[in-house]
């Protein structure tokens, strides 16, 4: 058992001044307001659930700053796709395990207590898979042991090079899956994930309507159970175009008349929706999994936001290919593009009130969603998902309350956490992650392995 206690708390009920909180075996048993500390507590001055990031491929951490290089012809999302490929080509079970734990690292350090893992590299180089199905998941799964962030592991079905039921080649071997084998790597996932926490959740991932077919779909769906499903939808305006031409219809307006999308789904990188599309997505109860930096740095284009927000949509926030890991940077990147877009400021507010309020809080609410999290709010019975932060940073001080969350989101960086909890597990303190120094040893050796053979 622990006991944390703040001298502000962001509870449901509003901010709320010296809060003592108790956690019992990774979830939060007590809140108690306008108390004073006592002997053992862990202090802290500003105390907010903390984020799930809903979106990783963790392994193109390792590819930060390898692709910002022009060469002849116009760059895209489908030239940097290429290298990416490539880059795959090298990697082992041991610097995949290396560079997973260290982006779990840096995402607790910036204050995120979750990840939803979409897992798609299951195989050796060429496509043969490894003698344990599940080795690639299984090593996503002892880097998330070993820096103690919660995980909703996301396996992918990967079945066709691209849309029309296009072969695969090169890299994308490396994913692919038949709908049987598909199900033993979801199988021998969830048997690995008993080993974790028993916050860890094993979901399904159908990567997006380009790499699979309808039939598939249907024939995984069952799989899910009761866990979250994630798919890659309408991210880039020539992958809308290929599915309108093939299925006859547009990809987020296939989807939701071809299947039962709910509460349990996350669609990431829905992008180009017309009107209805978004209107019906942000009824449907689905989360729009939304990764501004790297949608800004694949030139994917810019979400409906403020229709989508005024109809009621939940969202949430990921790091995706991880080439800046910033909480704060996904948020103020989210709301600056529609900025830049609507030649206006303060977008994401329907009515009136804090903006930096309506995207941290509604990204806690829709991230825990979508990784079928308990978390999201300080509230007892809810996981212990809890981040610290310094209020006396320059970017936090002097503000009041109402005002705190724009702070953070438009003005702080990542050095504003102190501390980091994931269900109960305390793993970053004073704004160090416990395990730094090992991890990130592994990871240097690791990537000059790596770059040795690159």
């Amino acid at each position: 058992m622990q006991t944390i206690f703040a001298a502000t708390a962001c509870l449901p009920q509003g901010w709320t001044q010296n809060v003592r909180l108790t956690i019992d075996s990774g979830y939060l048993t007590a809140i108690d307001p306008g108390v004073e500390a006592q002997a053992g507590d862990t202090r802290v001055d500003l105390l907010l659930p903390a984020l799930a990031n809903l979106h990783s491929h963790s392994f193109q951490r390792a590819m930060a700053g390898r692709t910002e290089y022009r060469a002849g012809g116009a760059d895209s999302f489908w030239t940097w796709r290429s290298l990416m490929y490539r880059f795959l080509d090298h990697l082992t079970p041991d610097t995949y395990e290396a560079i997973a734990a260290l982006t779990f690292l840096e995402m607790l350090e910036a204050g995120y207590a979750a990840v939803g893992e979409f897992h798609y590299v299951h195989h050796q180089p060429g496509g043969t898979p490894y003698a344990n199905l599940a080795e690639l998941s299984q090593r996503v799964m002892a880097a998330a042991s070993e820096t103690g962030i919660g995980l909703t592991h996301l396996p992918v079905l990967y079945t066709f090079g691209g849309a029309g039921r296009q072969p695969l080649s090169g890299g994308q071997r490396r994913f692919g899956n038949d709908t049987d084998r598909f199900a033993q790597l979801v199988t021998q996932a969830r048997s690995a994930a008993q080993e974790l926490g028993p916050d860890t959740r094993v979901g399904i991932a159908p990567h997006s309507l380009r790499a699979i077919c309808p039939e598939d779909l249907a024939a995984i769906l069952p799989l899910a159970e009761t866990n979250p499903i994630h798919i890659h939808i309408a991210e880039q305006p020539r992958e809308v175009a290929e599915i309108k031409d093939w299925l006859g219809a547009r990809p987020v307006d296939w989807l939701l008349h071809n299947t039962q999308v709910n509460a349990q789904w996350c669609l990431i990188h829905a992008t180009h929706m017309t009107a209805t599309e978004t209107q019906v997505l942000a009824r449907s109860g689905a989360v729009a999994g939304l990764c501004p930096v790297t949608e800004a740095n694949l030139g994917d284009g810019t979400f409906n936001g403020a229709p989508y927000l005024a109809a009621g949509g939940r969202f949430g926030v990921g790091s995706d290919s991880n080439i800046r890991i910033s909480l704060v940077e996904e948020l103020r990147t989210l709301e600056y593009s529609q900025r830049l877009r609507d030649l206006a400021r303060n977008v994401l507010v329907a009515d009136t009130g804090s903006v930096g309020q309506t995207l941290y809080l509604g990204a806690a609410r829709g991230g825990a969603q979508a990784l079928g999290r308990d978390s999201g709010r300080l509230a007892v019975g809810a996981l212990a998902d809890l981040v610290a932060l310094d209020r006396s940073q320059p970017a936090l001080f002097g503000l009041p309350d109402a005002h705190v969350l724009d702070g953070l989101c438009f003005a702080a960086d990542d050095h504003t956490v102190t501390d980091v909890w994931a269900a109960g597990r305390h793993m970053v303190q004073q704004g160090r992650h416990i395990g730094r120094d090992a991890i990130l040893n592994r990871y240097r050796s690791a990537i000059t392995t790596l770059l040795a053979e690159l």
